[in-house]
């Protein structure tokens, strides 16, 4: 797939507030800080599309970027950011689960999960979550580049393993760099594919 066009179309404080047409949202969540606005960056090929910060919790809002006028990207918001107050954490996750599960228009969503980390709890019951509710989900896993070959193989087995636990059918997965580029042509297949169906 090739992305031609690539543009901001919302921000939305609730689900009520996505847009109303009939393009359907390919979504992007994860842990805060785990790089989700560089690889949004990265797979448009537009550096400034989704804001970039060192800060974790930027992100407050579901972001659509409309794509080629045929898809939305979303940008939701990062979740299991501790430094934010227990009632804005609440509503992080209300906006989160609201969207996940009750957005008619998201047709699939990609779990960025952090290749450096043991498994995190969050991540998994974020996974769970999905499973128990039949939402269909990718995980991509980002900051290839910090690791070597080895290191990335070690660590994706040990996510596979952990999942292998309660899941009988594992999700897609795909290995990721904003910095190199990597897994850019994996994911947007991944996109064109889901488009179909």
């Amino acid at each position: 797939m090739n992305i031609a066009k690539a543009e901001f179309k919302c921000s939305s404080e609730r689900i009520s507030q996505v847009p109303k047409d009939d393009l359907k949202d390919i979504a992007f969540i994860g842990r805060s800080n785990v790089g989700k606005s560089s690889l949004i960056n990265m797979l448009t090929g537009r550096q400034g599309l989704a804001k970039v910060s060192g800060t974790p919790g930027k992100t407050r809002l579901i972001n659509h970027f409309r794509i080629n006028d045929a898809w939305y990207l979303v940008d939701l918001p990062g979740y299991g950011y501790a430094r934010t107050s227990k009632s804005v954490r609440g509503e992080f996750s209300r906006l989160i689960t609201d969207y996940v599960l009750r957005c008619e228009k998201l047709h699939y969503l990609f779990v960025l999960v952090d290749i450096r980390l043991e498994p995190q709890k969050i991540d998994l019951r974020f996974i769970e979550m999905l499973g128990e509710n039949g939402v269909p989900f990718g995980i991509i896993f980002t900051k290839a580049d910090k690791l070597s070959k080895t290191q990335r193989e070690k660590s994706i087995e040990r996510f596979r393993a952990t999942l292998a636990e309660q899941w009988e059918e594992l999700p897609p997965m795909i290995v990721s760099s904003s910095e190199r580029g990597l897994g850019r042509e994996e994911i947007l297949a991944t996109i064109e594919d889901c488009l179909k169906v």
